[in-house]
């Protein structure tokens, strides 16, 4: 991704965690966008939110593995009580549908990742 992709792929990412309800004043935010920026370049790391994600997101950040993982979850639990319904029908309908609950750190991740690597398909064509 060139340097102005990559502005324009974070600010999307921003207006998209904004719209899901994750506030911009958590530590889990900005984890969160970091995650999703490496996610975007290379979805495997959404398999191993342990072992890849996690430590180079503490390591960014000069944290842990544990409060990374923490901080990120709480995010999702603010933005599963106060986000834009909508939104969350479309990326998790299945888990809206049959009442599990909200989705897995993981599983936010990977939804949010992909939805940015489509609106990047679509802004290229």
């Amino acid at each position: 991704m060139r340097e102005i992709e990559e502005k324009e792929i974070e600010q999307f990412i921003s207006r998209m965690m904004i719209d899901m309800g994750i506030p911009a004043r958590l530590k889990g935010y900005h984890y969160m966008r970091c995650a999703v920026m490496m996610a975007v370049r290379d979805m495997r790391v959404v398999g191993s939110v342990t072992k890849l994600l996690y430590p180079e997101i503490a390591r960014q950040y000069g944290t842990s593995n544990g409060k990374v993982e923490r901080a990120i979850r709480n995010a999702i639990e603010i933005s599963w009580e106060r986000g834009n319904r909508q939104t969350f029908d479309r990326m998790f309908g299945y888990c809206m549908e049959s009442g599990q609950g909200r989705p897995t750190n993981s599983e936010y991740i990977a939804a949010i990742a992909d939805a940015v690597c489509v609106h990047i398909k679509e802004a290229a064509s």
